[in-house]
């Protein structure tokens, strides 16, 4: 099954979208820390675009404000997981765990 984010309509939403968050946003929405947009996968620090409400959980696919930055590991262990943040700078997992960092990857030289 290819989710809705990947084509069709929501596809050019989506793209346009990330183009204009790459553009406003510095921080990853997760853990907080600068996103270097000159860095391109599979650096661990790479800019990715992140479903705030995970698509699986019913998320909008493309909508702009179910979108952020974030580096590739973070969204990477966020998965599918919702957070709420709204209340602490720290993020506090609903359901699921919170995954640890295997390593402090701003150190990584690719």
């Amino acid at each position: 099954m290819v989710r809705a984010d990947r084509q069709g309509a929501h596809r050019v939403a989506f793209d346009k979208n990330r183009k204009i968050i790459i553009k406003t946003q510095s921080t990853c929405g997760i853990c907080g820390k600068p996103v270097d947009i000159n860095l391109k996968p599979p650096h661990p620090l790479a800019p990715t675009i992140d479903h705030i409400v995970p698509v699986a959980k019913g998320g909008h696919p493309s909508a702009i404000d179910n979108l952020q930055l974030t580096h590739a590991t973070c969204n990477r262990q966020k998965s599918d997981k919702l957070f709420n943040n709204k209340e602490k700078k720290e993020p506090k997992i609903i359901g699921n765990r919170n995954l640890p960092q295997s390593c402090d990857w701003t150190l990584y030289k690719s």
